[in-house]
């Protein structure tokens, strides 16, 4: 009990810091969270393990001091997506707008107003949910939700997520079917297929040369609901000059009768994203965790 309590002060306490934070101009606040990162990369040695391992496998043709440079990269990175956090809990709307930019909102419009289901492919990246922010604004949607461990932080992440708009947050529990009648309703999905979430529903497929378990979603919820593809990728600006939300010419010739030639195609797509920005990349989850049979894990 004691425990439990003392978690639940330091929570509420980060939580406090999140909310004076956000009152900082975005420059300031992107420098301290590089601070943060560059901490980060020294304390977390069990995540900087993950992070070396990934970098390994994906990246064999840079040195180890080049891996260990794009390393603490993507720690800054993630440092500042964890301080900007309070920006999607608290800043107004307006402030939002101007902080992220949204290009390319007019083909998703065009395809809902035509009545086609909309899938937004929006791959892991730091900035994944100031994206998901930033589309809530111009679009009432849907997205898979997952409740978090600790109930602060799931209270105030769920809170960061719905408080824009007319937003749906499913369950996993939730399924298929939910998520293709509220696309075949008008709302674009939020969906992020790219992590490995084990054998269940998965095919390997490379991820730069790398046998990586995939969930075969993206095809099979394309198919289901007649839904055409629309790539959505976040890039971070550097120096706290704020984020681009980028909506892709959607997929032509997707999905096709072959799921596995399908999500190995939107791997090869979520690698060639990846290396326009490899340090944005969240390189701290074990991608490679999940292994074909008799092959060691990585980690």
């Amino acid at each position: 009990m004691l425990s439990r309590a003392l978690s639940r002060i330091a929570s509420h306490a980060a939580v406090a810091v999140f909310w004076l934070l956000h009152w900082l101009p975005l420059p300031v606040l992107a420098f301290l969270g590089q601070v943060v990162g560059e901490a980060l990369y020294w304390l977390a040695r069990s995540r900087r393990h993950i992070v070396a391992v990934n970098l390994g496998l994906c990246f064999p043709e840079l040195d180890d001091a080049a891996r260990r440079r794009l390393a603490r990269a993507h720690f800054r990175a993630v440092g500042r997506s964890l301080l900007e956090r309070g920006l999607l809990w608290w800043a107004s709307q307006r402030r939002l707008m101007n902080l992220i930019r949204l290009d390319g909102a007019e083909r998703v419009r065009a395809l809902l107003d035509q009545g086609r289901p909309v899938i937004l492919l929006a791959p892991h990246f730091v900035g994944l949910d100031t994206g998901g922010s930033r589309v809530a604004m111009d679009f009432d949607s849907v997205s898979i939700y997952a409740q978090q461990n600790n109930p602060v932080f799931d209270r105030w992440l769920f809170h960061g997520r719905s408080r824009f708009g007319d937003q749906r947050l499913l369950s996993r529990q939730d399924g298929v079917r939910g998520t293709v009648k509220a696309m075949k309703a008008g709302r674009p999905f939020y969906y992020l297929p790219d992590m490995d979430y084990g054998r269940k529903d998965a095919v390997f497929v490379p991820f730069f040369g790398v046998p990586a378990a995939t969930i075969t979603g993206l095809p099979r919820l394309a198919r289901l609901a007649g839904a055409a593809v629309v790539p959505c990728v976040t890039r971070m600006l550097p120096r706290g000059r704020g984020y681009v939300v980028e909506f892709g010419e959607p997929w032509q010739d997707f999905p096709t009768t072959d799921a596995e030639a399908d999500t190995a195609a939107m791997n090869r797509w979520i690698e060639a994203v990846v290396r326009t920005m490899p340090e944005q990349y969240y390189w701290v989850h074990r991608r490679f965790k999940t292994r074909p049979p008799g092959e060691a894990r990585p980690y």
